[in-house]
C-alpha cells in the first residue's frame, strides 16, 4: 500500500487504516522506540501510541512523507516516555549517552523563539548533512535520528566500531564549526 492509499484511509477515517500503518511500519515503530527506550514493553506501548497519535492528527496533517512522519512521532513519544522513565534517576542507557554527546547544543526557554530557533537549526542541519560524505551522513542519522548503538550502526554499515566512532566525533566537530559559522549557536 502506499503512502497516499494510506493517507487517504486515515482521512477517510477508515479503521483499516491503523491496521496498515503496523503491518507496513511496525517494526520500524518498534526499532525507534526499543532503540531509545530499551525496554520490550515500553516499545510496544509506544507502537500502539504511535498508531494513536497519528490517527489524531491525520487529518488534519498531511505529510509529505509518511515514513518520516511516522518515525517522528514515534521518536518524540519515544522520547517523552524515556525522560518520564528517568525523571528520577539519569544515565545508563544508549539514550543518555547519545544526549550526552549532543550536550553542547544550545537549549532556551519554552517560547515562539525557541520555536523558530528549532527550524533554523533543523534546516542548518539538514544543510550541513547535504555537505559530508555518504556514509558519514548516514552513520550520523543512524546515530542521533534513530538512536542506534555505535556497534549496531557498524554491523549494519559493514564498518570497524572505531570507524563509526571516528566518523562521530569529526562529523559533531563539524556540526560544531557550521552552526557557529551559521551564528546559531
Amino acid at each position: 500500500m502506499t503512502d497516499d492509499e494510506l493517507l487517504k484511509l486515515y482521512q477517510a477515517r477508515n479503521e483499516r487504516a491503523a491496521d496498515e500503518t503496523y503491518r507496513q511500519f511496525g517494526g520500524y515503530i518498534y526499532t525507534i522506540a526499543f532503540n531509545i527506550l530499551g525496554n520490550e514493553q515500553d516499545a510496544e506501548e509506544i507502537v500502539n501510541d504511535t498508531l494513536a497519535r497519528l490517527w489524531e492528527r491525520i487529518p488534519p496533517a498531511h505529510p509529505e512523507n509518511f515514513y518520516a512522519y511516522t518515525a517522528a512521532a514515534a521518536r518524540n513519544l519515544a522520547r517523552n516516555r524515556y525522560h518520564q522513565n528517568n525523571a528520577q534517576r539519569r544515565g545508563g542507557g544508549e539514550t543518555a549517552l547519545i544526549l550526552d554527546e549532543l550536550r553542547d547544543c544550545p537549549a532556551s526557554p519554552d517560547t515562539v523563539e525557541r520555536e523558530i530557533d528549532r527550524r533554523l537549526l533543523g534546516e542548518a542541519i539538514n544543510a550541513f548533512l547535504g555537505t559530508i560524505k555518504p556514509l558519514h551522513r548516514k552513520i550520523f542519522v543512524q546515530r542521533y535520528w534513530y538512536c542506534q548503538p555505535v556497534d549496531a550502526i557498524a554491523a549494519d554499515l559493514s564498518v570497524s566500531k572505531s570507524r563509526v566512532t571516528v566518523a562521530l566525533m569529526r562529523t559533531r566537530q563539524k556540526l560544531r564549526n557550521y552552526l557557529e559559522k551559521e551564528e546559531l549557536l
